[in-house]
């Protein structure tokens, strides 16, 4: 082979590597049988590196500059034969993969005559040595999708001493305070730490809603305080005695303070301060945080199918393959009193609760005082885990719903009073009666795509960007993550568009 013959393989070879790299795959993973997409198949693109389908079997990624046409990803699902496709055999936008028969190994075979208490009970015994609570370094996704929903808002207008505040100006109110909103943030992140610590470095992040609904409201308070601040008069202040109103916490008659579960309800809604500098990052670790420290291995979560086992029951269903591993699948439904259902997929070699889909099956709260009314009504979601080298499992993909019906009925006063005026110090007043319900769904999905150890001093090392602000989107921009692995937003996603884009 002569030099020009050489030089001519080398830059075909060089631009086909350069080629792979400058675009980002996307594809869809569907069963071949059913033709019905895959949701949360895996896909491995090397050790300890991957990615997951989304609930549409969709998944994309950009190749990094280690991989090369003849590289592979691996692609596996529960119930799945796991198949490699090499980078350059990725040329069609749908992959199928086929159902797999389940290999009986030694130890499932020995294993399989367990009592299903027996079961629990090992899974129970080897919690501390099958999951990992040591410090890491973890690259992950956050989405977050929050959707409210004013199912209801009647206000009767009792009496003004405010002239600006009349009934006319009321009904204005309530004509421009949103009906439905929707709000999506996404962030790609570092994490460091483990159940007890962390830090967070976001590197990237968006925020997709409607400006307009913020808007509104925003003129709202401003036209309340200009009006306010017309009328009350020099040394004069406002008492507001009743509930929550639109989001906004105005002093309740101290009931929140004087008890104990007004006080949870009342920190379950109260919504961050945008005006922290450092409020998108903390709002944003607080909750990946609560996410990941309520796993049911974790002392105290609320997902306690396992800790509280006796208050659960178990039926052993079936049989499947998950990661080239047999695993028990295992459905649980309350009894006394408990509050979840679900299925659990259990390893039957070392007894991992390697998935897990669970949901409430009541109300987690129902909250009633002084008609403030509470309905913690959706807890739902799951979580998969993956094996990691030193043997031990660690979160892979975590999806959680959570939901809440929020009600207020009940009067609100707006006095102003004067403490150096003499007889009565009330100078104005605006009654009115409220009956609002509001209902509200929070859904929340991480992905780990790759986690590392990492030494205590690394972990102090680490750093947080704490100033980061997310960048606006008013519609989905497929652009804004290009060269970026996430997962693949839902069609809801992909088809929001803000009222003020489409005028």
């Amino acid at each position: 082979m002569n030099m020009h013959t050489i030089r001519i393989t080398f830059i075909l070879i060089f631009a086909s590597i350069l080629s792979i790299h400058a675009q980002s795959i996307s594809s869809k993973v569907v069963d071949k049988k059913t033709n019905q997409p895959i949701p949360y198949a895996t896909i491995q693109l090397s050790k300890n590196k991957g990615l997951i389908t989304n609930e549409e079997g969709r998944f994309s990624f950009t190749p990094n500059q280690k991989l090369s046409q003849t590289d592979s990803i691996y692609i596996s699902s529960m119930g799945y034969e796991k198949i490699g496709i090499a980078l350059s055999a990725l040329t069609d936008s749908i992959i199928y993969i086929e159902p797999k028969a389940i290999e009986l190994s030694g130890v499932f075979i020995s294993n399989k005559n367990l009592t299903i208490d027996e079961i629990i009970d090992n899974i129970k015994d080897r919690l501390d040595q099958n999951y990992s609570r040591d410090l890491s370094h973890k690259k992950l996704f956050y989405r977050q999708s929050n959707f409210s929903n004013l199912n209801k808002i009647n206000v009767k207008f009792k009496k003004s001493t405010i002239e600006e505040f009349n009934k006319k100006f009321i009904d204005s109110v309530i004509s421009i305070i949103p009906r439905k909103s929707s709000y999506y943030t996404e962030a790609l992140c570092d994490l460091y730490g483990n159940f007890q610590k962390q830090k967070l470095n976001i590197i990237k992040s968006a925020e997709l809603y409607d400006k307009s609904n913020d808007g509104s409201m925003e003129a709202l308070s401003d036209k309340l305080e200009t009006i306010l601040k017309k009328n009350v008069k020099p040394n004069s202040y406002l008492k507001i005695k009743s509930g929550w109103i639109l989001g906004t916490k105005v002093q309740m008659d101290s009931i929140f303070e004087n008890n104990d579960e007004a006080a949870q309800v009342k920190k379950e809604v109260e919504k961050p301060n945008k005006d922290d500098k450092n409020y998108f990052l903390d709002y944003r670790k607080s909750s990946l945080q609560g996410l990941l420290s309520d796993m049911f291995f974790q002392e105290d979560s609320q997902l306690n199918f396992i800790d509280k086992s006796s208050k659960y029951d178990f039926e052993l269903q079936d049989y499947t393959i998950i990661d080239d591993s047999s695993v028990y699948v295992i459905n649980f439904d309350p009894k006394r009193g408990a509050d979840f259902k679900g299925t659990i997929y259990v390893n039957t070699e070392d007894f991992a609760v390697m998935r897990v889909d669970y949901q409430n099956v009541k109300n987690l709260k129902n909250f009633g005082l002084l008609g403030l009314s509470f309905h913690d009504t959706t807890y739902k979601g799951k979580t998969i885990f993956a094996k990691n080298t030193d043997g031990k499992y660690s979160v892979r993909y975590l999806e959680k719903t959570r939901g809440n019906i929020f009600g207020i009925d009940r009067p609100l006063k707006i006095i102003e009073k004067n403490k150096f005026v003499k007889g009565k110090r009330k100078q104005n007043e605006l009654s009115l009666g409220l009956d609002i319900g509001v209902g509200e769904v929070n859904k929340y999905e991480v992905v780990i795509f790759d986690s590392q150890p990492i030494t205590e001093s690394e972990y102090e090392n680490s750093t947080e960007n704490k100033t980061i602000k997310p960048q606006y989107l008013s519609k989905y921009d497929p652009e804004f993550w290009k060269g970026y692995n996430i997962i693949e937003p839902n069609t809801a996603i992909k088809q929001f568009t803000a009222i003020e884009e489409e005028s």
